[in-house]
């Protein structure tokens, strides 16, 4: 069944347009479930050989490398650091402000309230 978990901050993850799932980060540490109906899709592909799809929620105390990787590097991290006023420990903030659009078949969108886990 599923629970209630406050999340402090979450995106809706999408998979080549599709809504695939949430990412969330709470006082627990990171986490990344796919949607139900994602998952009902007959031709549904994993948004990365490391996330197979399943309904079991993937946690982690640390964010999700996956997610880590589509945050961006060098001179263009210097850009959203500064542009957003964000710390470049703040792995969340940064994955919400700078994946919207990504390069690839992966992107997020900041979301705020409560989510299912």
């Amino acid at each position: 069944m599923w629970k209630i978990v406050e999340a402090m901050r979450k995106g809706n993850v999408f998979f080549k347009g599709i809504k695939a799932g949430i990412v969330w980060q709470d006082e627990d540490g990171y986490g990344f479930r796919y949607e139900k109906e994602y998952l009902e899709k007959k031709e549904t592909e994993p948004i990365s050989l490391t996330l197979p799809l399943r309904v079991q929620p993937y946690i982690s105390k640390t964010i999700i490398p996956f997610f880590d990787g589509l945050i961006p590097e060098g001179w263009l991290l210097d850009i959203t650091l500064k542009n957003w006023k964000l710390d470049n420990r703040d792995r969340m903030g940064l994955l919400l402000v700078a994946c919207k659009d990504c390069i690839g078949a992966v992107s997020i969108e900041g979301e705020e309230g409560k989510e299912y886990e």
